[in-house]
């Protein structure tokens, strides 16, 4: 068990933040200076970081200075662990014999992670000492350190240091048992180890020792590891669960499998997963005893272990599982058979699928979807014809998702002409999903054309649904010409679906259908598909400008032009600036107009009083206003701000304030933290008018009726 001093860790923080610095980057001599000045705390903390980076010996009396002090002496050890040289360490000695309490603690802390090996006297000395604290970071620290000296004192400390000191010195023997062992002297880490583990100190320390000793001993340390294994504390169940997992060997997976077969089904369920996370196929036929007959959480974790561990051998009882009453069991062993790798688990699920009836072929056809088993189309081509419509239903999702192109036209086939009713809705689906899947989409699509022509008015609308979810040009075409079909039904649908189509190129079918289209029912329908396509998708500005005028010049309601003003607002820049200003002519967008233009100028960086002019110059908005009351607030915390509003009427409806929030033009905010309204009274050439708005909201004040 290493321990990393918290300082050291922020000076290798603070060396990557500032990057690996050279001699001309930092001047020592001026941050020694900076120690030993008046300076601010924060300076001489600075001044120690950079030390820490960069500074030697000749920095080591500033530093050392500072030790004492409660404020900078943690500063202080930072550049001090860091600094090379016997002078850094000297210092450290010298603080600790002359430092108490919490001070002492943090210059022994440092001793430990310099490893200063002419420290082990002193610090041994305290290991009786009246301050625990003192005495638990010497022994943590002689731990660090090592040495025959370090270890022989703890070993001793073990039984005499008192009560407050005793975990550390534990912990202190751990640390130096762990770098004995990697040093190859087996022997000394097992005396240290069993040591810690017979000593009165806590237990998470003697669980500590007790991991430690069967790691160091090997295959030797196996019956201890039982030993755990078979222990009714749950802790150090836990501790030989992770130390099996860490162990190598098959002595290991022998110990688990022995334990397997008499544990009860919670602890089942633990060593199978232990046995899982291990990898060793030889506890197959263990785990597969479990799968098979053990209690329900036991069986549920031996089938997931199965999809890590098992192979071909291990499909009959999965099969099995995915048949029992238990739902969950059979849901688990199925998703199980359904992800395990493997051509040979293929071939066998395709084997046996030849020859399996009832239950059994609709899980393996089932399996053979959701692999997918390519091997089993004609497996499947046989069972999409099974009297059984659940049968028929799942061999058809199945070849869905393992059909080859040259086999597709069997779905095509089955969408023209399914069975039933209910099999047309699958047929569809599967045949949408192998189109999909196809590597060449528009060959499959020419499939789906070919078999529009002789179809049925119904079927022909099932072709066209899947022709939309496949895509591709020949799709869109496609859709674009059967929108102008003679049957009603048959327009519907081709004009729903390229309303819905998920990709600009459907942009000029559309178009031309809201255009060309006899029916109102289309044209409305393809504008707002076209005007969707604008709102949702990536284009260059200049395209979307443009297909925003050819959209507002197209459309005939007021409904679709307002849904143009809304893009045109979403998306400020010039063109579009220049577009709502051009909707500012159409009688029935004026205000909506003016205000998305507002909105869009102030977005895009315009300037307002530009905005004014050119509404004035169109002939907009000029019209009598008088501002009659104007006042900013909410509930009592409100302010007349009827004399600043003023300023700003310029006789039409827009009202253009310096600042789009209105705090900043009414000087001030009157209800901090509180959503706030503008109410405005006005007569408008003549008539009394009265409007709220929400905070920040652009003032267009509609003509009273």
């Amino acid at each position: 068990m290493q321990r990393i001093h918290a300082i050291t860790i922020l000076a290798m923080l603070t060396a990557v933040s500032c990057g690996v610095c050279g001699a001309a980057e930092y001047d020592q001599a001026k941050l020694i200076d900076v120690l030993q000045s008046a300076a601010p705390f924060s300076d001489k903390a600075i001044a120690c970081k950079h030390l820490a980076i960069c500074g030697n010996h000749e920095a080591v009396p500033a530093l050392a200075a500072l030790l004492p002090d409660q404020g900078l002496s943690s500063w202080a050890r930072i550049a001090l662990e860091a600094i090379p040289g016997e002078a850094a360490n000297a210092a450290l000695r010298e603080a600790q014999a002359q430092l108490q309490g919490r001070l002492l603690v943090g210059v022994i802390n440092s001793l430990g992670v310099r490893r200063d090996a002419q420290a082990v006297d002193a610090l041994i000395a305290r290991l009786k000492d009246a301050d625990a604290d003192a005495g638990s970071a010497s022994a943590v620290a002689l731990g660090q350190i090592g040495g025959d000296a370090a270890v022989q004192a703890l070993e001793a400390s073990l039984t005499t240091a008192p009560a407050g000191v005793r975990s550390a010195v534990a912990e202190g023997c751990i640390v130096c048992a762990e770098r004995i062992a990697a040093a190859g002297k087996t022997a000394d880490a097992v005396r240290i180890y069993t040591a810690v583990t017979r000593a009165a100190v806590p237990v998470q320390r003697v669980l500590e020792a007790t991991r430690g000793l069967i790691l160091v001993q090997g295959s030797a340390g196996v019956p201890l590891l039982r030993e755990q294994l078979q222990s009714g504390e749950k802790a150090r169940l836990a501790l030989g669960l992770s130390v099996a997992r860490e162990l190598p060997g098959t002595e290991v997976t022998a110990v688990l499998i022995a334990e397997l077969g008499k544990a009860p089904p919670p602890r089942q369920a633990l060593l199978i997963l232990a046995l899982a996370d291990r990898g060793d196929r030889t506890a197959v036929p263990a785990v597969l005893q479990v799968a098979k007959a053990g209690a329900e959480n036991a069986r549920i974790v031996a089938l997931r272990a199965l999809g890590r561990l098992g192979d071909a051998a291990s499909v009959p009882v999965l099969l099995e599982a995915a048949l029992d009453a238990d739902q969950e069991v059979a849901q688990t062993a199925t998703a199980v058979l359904a992800d395990m790798p493997g051509a040979e688990i293929d071939r066998d699920l395709a084997g046996r699928l030849l020859q399996a009836e009832g239950d059994s072929r609709r899980i393996l056809i089932e399996l053979a979807g959701r692999r997918p088993i390519v091997g089993a189309t004609a497996s499947l081509r046989k069972a999409a014809d099974d009297p059984d419509g659940p049968t028929r239903a799942a061999a058809l999702m199945a070849l869905g998702a393992t059909i080859e192109f040259g086999d597709l036209d069997v779905l095509v086939q089955r969408v023209a002409q399914p069975r039933s009713g209910d099999d047309a809705e699958v047929a569809e689906h599967a045949l949408a999903t192998a189109c999909q899947r196809m590597a060449d989409r528009e060959a499959a699509t020419a499939k789906l054309i070919a078999a529009l022509a002789p179809a049925a008015v119904p079927v022909k609308c099932r072709l066209l649904e899947i022709l939309a979810k496949v895509g591709g040009s020949g799709a869109l075409q496609t859709l674009g010409a059967a929108v102008k079909d003679a049957d009603p039904q048959i327009q519907d649908t081709a004009s729903r679906l390229l309303g819905e189509w998920m990709d600009v190129d459907a942009g000029p079918v559309l178009l031309d259908l809201a255009k060309s289209a006899a029916d109102d029912k289309y044209k409305v329908r393809a504008l707002r598909g076209y005007i969707r396509l604008v709102r949702q998708f990536d284009m260059p500005d200049a395209q979307r400008a443009e297909m925003c005028r050819a959209a507002l010049q197209t459309a005939q309601r007021t409904e679709e032009k307002k849904l143009v003003l809304e893009v045109i607002g979403r998306y400020p820049n010039a063109e579009m600036l220049s577009l709502a200003l051009e909707a500012v002519r159409i009688p029935e967008l004026k205000n909506e107009a003016m205000a998305v233009a507002m909105i869009v100028a102030e977005k895009a960086g315009g300037r307002s009083a530009e905005l004014q002019k050119m509404l004035h110059e169109m002939g907009q908005g000029t019209v009598e206003i008088e501002l009659v009351k104007a006042e900013y607030g909410a509930g009592t915390n409100v302010k007349d701000v009827t004399t600043i509003l003023r300023k700003h009427v310029r006789n039409f409806p827009v009202i253009i304030l310096p600042s789009p929030n209105y705090n900043a033009t009414f000087g001030g905010d009157p209800a901090p933290g509180v959503v706030k309204q503008l109410k405005v009274q006005y007569r408008m050439a003549g008539k009394p008018g009265e409007i709220s708005l929400a905070e920040n909201a652009t003032i267009v004040l509609p003509m009273p009726k």
